[in-house]
C-alpha cells in the first residue's frame, strides 16, 4: 500500500502544474488545438464551474392546485410548483429561481396541445410555464380589467378551440393560445355587472358558468357578442360550486355537497357527500371530486370507482385541497403532505410525493450554525402584537436544515406548548443546545433536537421569567413574552422580557437566573415592547425598544445605563428601533422605522454619559443625502467583509460597504429571485459567506463572497480553477486572514492585480487592474498576512 504523505501531495500537485505549464507554452502556438489543451486542463483540475449565485428553500407541503399532462403533474403551492414524470419518476420543482414569482396561485391548467402551464393568481396575475422553462407574466387582468383589485383573482381555466376562458371574481377573461394575449371580458351578472365565476364547461357549443348567487349561467359560443350580459341567460337557478362535462354529459355539484347529472331537461342527484366539496373536475374519462376528507372517483358510466379517505394515509391529521387522475393513479393534494398518490385498483398502494423543504414559506426568524439552519414560523406585527391576524398565537413547529440530511422538524406537539416563537440562540461551544424565545409562552430548550424544557414564569423563580400583567383585565392568562436572545462570550443567555419593569434576564451559564430592572432607566417599562438585542465586545447590552429608543445596558459597570432618543438626546431618526448591529470595528448599526443612524465607537459608553448617534450622509447625483432617509429597516446583518445588508419593509434589501458610502447590490423581487420585497430576517453564513433571506413568501439564499477571516494561510484556496472561456464572473480567493495583501501576477512575474483583503475572501475579475481581461496563462497568487512574516502562494489557470 502507498501511503501519500503531504509531502508527497505537495510534489504531485508540483509535478502537474509544471506539466500544464509545459503543454501550455506548447498548445499556445497551436491554435487548432486548443480544444485539447481545455479538456486536458479540466480533467486534470477536476472543478466544474457553477455562477448560480441563488438558491431556493421553498415549502410545498400545501398544495393549492393541481394539474395533469399525458404522462405527469404539476402541484402548486402557495408561489411554487413541483412536477413529477409518472414514467420516469423524475421529480422537479420550479420556484423564484427558475423565474416563478407568483403573487398567490389559485389555479393551475397545463395545456397539451401548446405543451404550456398556466398558473393563475389571486390577484390575477397569468404566468405561462413553457416547456423549455421560460416564463412569461401576463398582467393583462390586473392592467387592464376595469374592477376592485380586490376581486380580480383567477379561479379556473378551461381550453377550447385555441382559448382559454379564464373564471374569475369579477367573470371571465378569454386569452388566445396562438398570439398569447388577453382577448374579451365577460360582465354575465343580471345587469352587466362583475359576477364572480367559479369554473367553466363547454358543451354543444354553449358555454356553462358556475357563478356566486345567480346559479349556472350560459352562453352561446356562435355568438359574436358574448361581451353583451344579455348574451347569458341562467341555466339553472341554484346554488353551484362546480361544473364539469364527462362522457358527453354535464355533472354539476351543490353547496349541498351532492353531485348531480343533467338529462332529459333536468339535473338529477346521483351521489351526495359527507363534505363540502373543493373540487370538481374531470381527467381521462373520471370525474374526481375531492371534499376536505375524501376524495372520490366516478366511471364514464357514473359509477363509484374509488373512495380515498385521509386516515388511510397518516396518523397525523391532514387535509385534501384538490385531486386529479393519470393512468390509473390518483394525484391527491394535501395542505400537510404535498402530494399523496394511490392506484385507483388498489387504495391501499400509498406514496407521498413531496420536495425536501420547510414546513412553511413564511419564516419569521433564522439562525445559521455552523453546520445548521434553524426557522421559526411564530411572528408577531410590527406593534409587537403576537395575536397576529389572521393566524391569532402561532402553533407552529420549529424546522432544521443542514446541507448533508435536509429539512427536519421538530412537531408543535412536542415544543410544551411554546407559542409564537421568536427567536433561535445557539450556544457557542455546543452546537447541540439550542434555545428559542417564545414571544407568549417563555424560552424553549432543546438538546440534540429536541425540546426537554420550558422556562416560564412558574419554574425561573424570583429573578426568572415574568409574566405581563393588563390592569384592565386582571384575569388574562400567563403571557411570557421573552424575545432576543443572544449569548455573550461567556456563555450566558440574554433576554428580553417585554412588558414587565424587569425587562432584561439572563440565563447565567452556571444555570442561574438574573433580572434587572428597566423601570429605573425607562418610565413606561410595563408597557415597553423590545426588538433583538446585540452584544459588544465590552459586553455592553443595546436594546432597542418600540418607544424610548435606543437602551445601552452594562452590568460589569455597575449596571451603568444609557437611554439614546431623537433629537438632542441622541440624534436616532426615530424612537422606534427595530433592529441593531455590531459590525467588526465595535460600530453600531441602528435601523428605526424612519431610517438609519450609527454609533462609530462603542468604547464610548465606558466613560461617556450622552451619545449621539450619526447618520451615513452619501453623494448621489452631487448631491448630499442621507442613507436610508425615513426608511422602515428591518433587519441589518454584518457579512465577513464587514459589509451591511440591509432589509427595508417592502423594499427588499440592500448591501452596503463597510462604511455605508457604496451601495453594492440593491436586490428586489422585480430584479432578482427574491420571492417578495419583505423580508423578515438575514442571517449569514459566515464560513462560505451564503446569505439566506426570510421572506413572508420563502427562503432563499445568495451565495456572497464575504467570509470570515481565517486564523492563518494554511487553507488559502482560489475558484473557479480553471477558469474557462465561458465562464462571466469573478475569481474568489478565500481563506485569507484580515487585512492580508494579495498580489497577482503572471507566469513572468508581471503585477496585475493587488488588494488588501476586508474578512476571509476577496474577488478578481481577471483583468489587469480593471483595463482589459488578462490573457489565457496561468497566474501566481501571492499572499501575505498583515504583519508579513506568514506567506502562501497559490495559482490559478485562465482559458480564454
Amino acid at each position: 500500500m502507498l501511503f501519500r504523505t503531504k509531502s508527497f501531495r505537495a510534489h504531485t500537485i508540483f509535478v502537474i502544474n509544471a506539466f500544464i505549464l509545459y503543454l501550455y507554452h506548447i498548445f499556445s502556438t497551436m491554435k487548432r488545438q486548443a480544444v485539447y489543451f481545455i479538456f486536458l486542463c479540466s480533467f486534470l483540475f477536476g472543478f466544474s464551474q457553477n455562477n448560480l449565485k441563488w438558491q431556493g428553500y421553498f415549502s410545498y407541503n400545501q398544495v393549492n392546485a393541481i394539474t395533469e399532462t399525458s404522462n405527469s403533474f404539476f402541484a402548486a403551492s402557495e408561489n411554487a410548483l413541483f412536477t413529477k414524470n409518472v414514467t420516469t419518476n423524475e421529480l422537479k420543482t420550479i420556484n423564484s429561481i427558475d423565474g416563478l414569482k407568483p403573487e398567490k396561485i389559485t389555479a393551475i391548467y397545463y395545456s397539451q396541445t401548446k405543451k404550456m402551464t398556466f398558473i393563475g393568481n389571486s390577484n390575477g396575475l397569468l404566468l405561462i410555464l413553457k416547456e423549455d422553462g421560460a416564463i412569461l407574466q401576463k398582467r393583462g387582468i390586473i392592467d387592464e380589467v376595469p374592477v376592485s383589485s380586490t376581486i380580480k383573482g383567477i379561479n379556473h381555466f378551461l381550453e377550447h378551440n385555441q382559448k382559454i376562458y379564464i373564471s374569475c371574481d369579477y367573470g371571465i377573461s378569454v386569452f388566445d393560445l396562438n398570439t398569447l394575449e388577453f382577448g374579451d371580458t365577460y360582465y354575465i351578472g343580471n345587469t352587466g355587472q362583475a359576477l364572480k365565476v367559479y369554473q367553466t364547461a363547454i358543451y354543444n357549443n354553449e358555454i356553462y358558468a358556475v357563478t356566486n348567487n345567480n346559479g349556472i349561467k350560459k352562453a352561446s359560443l356562435a355568438s359574436t357578442t358574448l361581451v353583451d350580459y344579455n348574451q347569458w341567460s341562467v341555466f339553472d337557478g341554484g346554488f353551484w360550486n362546480g361544473i364539469a362535462v364527462n362522457n358527453d354529459v354535464i355533472l354539476a355539484s351543490n353547496i349541498d355537497n351532492k353531485i348531480y347529472k343533467y338529462e332529459s331537461g333536468f339535473f338529477v342527484a346521483f351521489a351526495s357527500l359527507p363534505q363540502t366539496i373543493l373540487d370538481f373536475r374531470a381527467s381521462q374519462n373520471t370525474l374526481i371530486v375531492t371534499t376536505q376528507n375524501h376524495v372520490f372517483l366516478y366511471n364514464q358510466n357514473l359509477l363509484q370507482q374509488a373512495h380515498i379517505q385521509n386516515v388511510q394515509i397518516s396518523n397525523t391529521p391532514i387535509t385534501f385541497t384538490c385531486a386529479t387522475f393519470v393512468n390509473d393513479i390518483a394525484y391527491i393534494g394535501t395542505n400537510e403532505k404535498g402530494v399523496i398518490s394511490t392506484t385507483v385498483s388498489n387504495t391501499a398502494n400509498i406514496q407521498t410525493i413531496l420536495p425536501d423543504g420547510p414546513e412553511l414559506n413564511n419564516i419569521f426568524r433564522l439562525k445559521k450554525a455552523t453546520t445548521s439552519l434553524w426557522a421559526l414560523y411564530g411572528k408577531y406585527d410590527y406593534s409587537y402584537n403576537p395575536y397576529y391576524p389572521p393566524f391569532g398565537l402561532g402553533m407552529y413547529p420549529i424546522n432544521r436544515y443542514s446541507k448533508e440530511t435536509g429539512w427536519s422538524t421538530i412537531p408543535y406537539v412536542d415544543l410544551f406548548g411554546a407559542k409564537t416563537l421568536s427567536t433561535v440562540a445557539v450556544h457557542p461551544n455546543n452546537e447541540n443546545l439550542v434555545y428559542v424565545s417564545s414571544y407568549f409562552s417563555g424560552v424553549l430548550k432543546i438538546e440534540n433536537q429536541i425540546p426537554t424544557y420550558l422556562y416560564n414564569e412558574s419554574n425561573t423563580g424570583t429573578n426568572g421569567l415574568e409574566t405581563l400583567v393588563i390592569p384592565s383585565n386582571p384575569t388574562y392568562g400567563p403571557d411570557v413574552r421573552v424575545n432576543g436572545l443572544v449569548f455573550d462570550k461567556s456563555g450566558n443567555l440574554w433576554m428580553t422580557n417585554n412588558w414587565v419593569n424587569k425587562g432584561l434576564k439572563v440565563l447565567k451559564a452556571n444555570q442561574q437566573w438574573q433580572s434587572y430592572d428597566l423601570s429605573t432607566i425607562i418610565s413606561n417599562a410595563k408597557s415597553e415592547s423590545y426588538a433583538v438585542l446585540a452584544i459588544d465586545k465590552n459586553n455592553t447590552k443595546w436594546l432597542p425598544t418600540e418607544q424610548n429608543g435606543l437602551i445601552g445596558f452594562n452590568e460589569t459597570l455597575n449596571n451603568k445605563s444609557i437611554v439614546i432618543k431623537s433629537g438632542t438626546n441622541g440624534n436616532l431618526s426615530d424612537t422606534n428601533v427595530r433592529c441593531v448591529a455590531v459590525d467588526n470595528k465595535n460600530q453600531l448599526w441602528i435601523g428605526t422605522i424612519k431610517g438609519l443612524r450609527i454609533i462609530t465607537n462603542l468604547d464610548q459608553f465606558l466613560t461617556e454619559d450622552n451619545i449621539q448617534t450619526k447618520a451615513i450622509i452619501i453623494v448621489e447625483d452631487d448631491l448630499a443625502q442621507e442613507l436610508f432617509y425615513d426608511q422602515f429597516i428591518v433587519d441589518i446583518a454584518v457579512d465577513g467583509a464587514n459589509r451591511k445588508w440591509v432589509s427595508i419593509a417592502d423594499s427588499g434589501v440592500y448591501l452596503v460597504s463597510s462604511d455605508g458610502q457604496q451601495t453594492i447590490y440593491h436586490f428586489t423581487k422585480e430584479n432578482s429571485p427574491l420571492p417578495s420585497n419583505l423580508i423578515n430576517d438575514i442571517e449569514i453564513d459566515g464560513t462560505t459567506g451564503e446569505v439566506y433571506f426570510a421572506t413572508n413568501k420563502g427562503l432563499v439564499s445568495f451565495k456572497g463572497t464575504a467570509t470570515k477571516p481565517s486564523n492563518d494561510l494554511n487553507n488559502v484556496y482560489a475558484y473557479p480553477n480553471p477558469v474557462r472561456p465561458e465562464f462571466t464572473g469573478t475569481v474568489k480567493i478565500s481563506g485569507l486572514t484580515n487585512k492580508a495583501v494579495v498580489k497577482i501576477t503572471d507566469i513572468e512575474g508581471n503585477l496585475v492585480y493587488e488588494t488588501t483583503s476586508e474578512g476571509g475572501t476577496i474577488e478578481w475579475d481577471t483583468t489587469a487592474f480593471g483595463k482589459y481581461k488578462v490573457a489565457t496563462g496561468v497566474y501566481m497568487i501571492l499572499v501575505s498576512a498583515e504583519d508579513g512574516i506568514e506567506t502562501t502562494v497559490k495559482k490559478v489557470m485562465i482559458i480564454r
